[in-house]
């Protein structure tokens, strides 16, 4: 009998279903055992490897010749999916409800990394009110948020994969709400600094929480266009946010002084953490109705609640029988056991698989350029070509053509590749198959850094500047999507772990890089300083699609998590 169907049958009627171990060819995927030291597998994350699991956990199965109806102590009931085409398991939902939950997640992902960047435009408006006098002081203002985004992750992806994923990700973006909200109320620079930090902390939730939800519910030939809409929002955020940042910070004048009420000009800004807030707001009540748990473990334990509360009615049957789901014994759910495994996992991760470390190290050299682009943008555009914020503000558009169309073409494109490789493969699957995108982009990541940093220092039109601009932007994205790609492909079960452990390094680069950019462009200027920025992206990022193309499933090989 099926555990589906389990709660509308008495527990004996649902024992006396069951087959004797005896004829275990025929087991079905909840079954029943006597070894109370069964070790259940994880069921593969796609349709072609169910039967093999299935099988596995038939043969695990035979531990006693027992008869099944007897009721005996020591007798297990594991609860899996009702097949490879059971409707509640996330990778066999409707489009329609995968692609709910990718939007929803993505939504999530945008708007946490506009408050990172919006305030960047402000920022010396900001100065002037508080009194800032110092460089690194300022450039924290913007980048403190990042540097949350390092920390948060290492929490929070653990945590969604003990509580699930959906829980997790909403309770964090109202912790962020609230923060949020309260930088709008900041009267000086420490609370400005302590309040962006904490908003920080629960906006980085769907950093890591997003990709295990993607991972979740798309099979791997299906991922690349859910990821590439993904991958996207974090790094579209920072770029739209700057353009309205920039028009409030027109607004607000650079006064100085306290200036008393919201609508005073010089209290203008504070308007960049209002007006995200609110729209945080709605994407928070969105998520409520249309963001559904998508973690299989957490799914398959919900089964197991509800047979338990079946048998605990049972005086005759409920004593005698151990309802588990596949993943219990493979992660305890003890407070101790949580956190030696799962709340460690993000560190275990980073420093024992080296996969996990070429990733993050990459990665966080991108980020921390990006993010350096980011908050020298103003300068460039109000110094070099004398605009005011709000128009300045216009030249981030050239970014988002950037992030845009390379998003939308290696999405249209990702899939196909992947499938292509794959059929060549004899049908089989690897994460090195989302590699040919990068390097593309790390091509287009130093070419764009040469053209807008010469572009600048010599003066020439904006328009070489933002074509610059452009390319910078597509290098990162399709970096971007191909590596995140390739992390959820490698830990799918555990992608939120993983995809913390990375990010960490990431966002302590997009911490750190706008800290040192102005020391070093008042020092050599804008074309020698993205000149030393371009070798850089060539002597790492030239060799890193080489790396991953030829050896990464030999490093993959040596890993815990990955290996398969």
């Amino acid at each position: 009998m099926s555990t589906t169907n389990s709660t509308t049958s008495t527990p004996s009627q649902l024992l006396n279903n069951f087959p004797s171990s005896k004829s275990n060819a025929n087991t079905p995927t909840s079954t029943i055992v006597e070894d109370s030291t069964l070790r259940s597998q994880p069921m593969s994350s796609n349709k072609e490897n169910h039967s093999r699991d299935k099988e596995n956990l038939a043969i695990e199965g035979q531990a006693d010749d027992t008869d099944n109806q007897s009721g005996e102590p020591g007798r297990t009931i594991v609860v899996d999916w009702e097949g490879p085409n059971d409707p509640q398991n996330p990778k066999n939902w409707s489009f329609r409800r995968k692609w709910a939950a990718t939007v929803i997640v993505s939504a999530f992902t945008f708007i946490s990394p506009v408050s990172s960047s919006m305030v960047a435009p402000a920022t010396e408006t900001i100065a002037a009110q508080f009194g800032i006098t110092n460089d690194v002081i300022i450039a924290m203002t913007t980048s403190i948020f990042v540097l949350a985004y390092a920390i948060g992750p290492l929490i929070l992806g653990p945590l969604s994969e003990i509580y699930g994923r959906s829980r997790v990700l909403q309770a964090a973006n109202m912790f962020y709400l609230v923060w949020n909200l309260a930088c709008g109320f900041a009267q000086n620079t420490a609370q400005l600094l302590v309040f962006r930090f904490l908003a920080g902390l629960g906006g980085s939730a769907p950093l890591s929480i997003g990709g295990g939800v993607l991972g979740d519910v798309w099979h791997p030939e299906e991922r690349g266009k859910a990821i590439a809409v993904y991958s996207l929002a974090p790094l579209l955020g920072p770029v739209l946010g700057p353009i309205a940042g920039a028009w409030i910070a027109d607004k607000s004048g650079g006064g100085a002084g306290d200036g008393g009420g919201i609508g005073d000009q010089s209290n203008m800004w504070r308007w960049v953490f209002w007006s995200t807030t609110i729209v945080d707001a709605a994407i928070q009540v969105a998520g409520m109705f249309w963001l559904q748990e998508t973690f299989a473990p957490i799914l398959l334990e919900r089964k197991a609640v509800k047979i338990r509360k079946e048998f605990s009615g049972d005086p005759e049957k409920g004593g005698s029988v151990d309802v588990k789901t596949v993943y219990s014994n493979q992660e305890g759910r003890t407070m101790k056991e949580i956190i030696q495994k799962s709340l460690t996992r993000p560190f275990t991760l980073f420093a024992r698989e080296p996969i996990a470390q070429i990733i993050g190290l990459y990665m966080a050299f991108v980020y921390g350029v990006f993010y350096l682009f980011l908050t020298t943008i103003p300068t460039i555009f109000t110094e070099v070509y004398h605009e005011s914020p709000g128009i300045g503000g216009l030249n981030y558009i050239g970014l988002g053509i950037g992030l845009t169309l390379s998003s939308q073409i290696n999405a249209r494109y990702m899939d196909k590749i992947y499938v292509h490789l794959k059929n060549k493969n004899n049908g089989v699957g690897q994460p090195e198959f989302r590699v040919p995108a990068m390097f593309l982009g790390s091509f287009c990541l130093p070419a764009g850094l040469l053209i807008s940093g010469w572009a600048a220092e010599a003066g020439v039109s904006w328009v070489v500047t933002d074509l610059g601009m452009v390319f910078v932007a597509a290098g990162v994205i399709l970096t971007f999507q191909s590596m995140q790609t390739y992390v959820v492909d490698c830990f799918t079960l555990h992608a939120a772990s993983a995809l913390a452990s990375i990010s960490c390094l990431r966002s302590l680069a997009g911490f750190g890089f706008p800290l040192f950019a102005p020391a070093m462009y008042n020092a050599i200027g804008f074309g020698k300083g993205d000149t030393i920025l371009a070798a850089v992206s060539i002597v790492v990022g030239w060799p890193a699609p080489i790396i991953f193309w030829k050896y990464g499933k030999a490093i993959r090989m040596k890993s815990k998590y990955a290996r398969n």
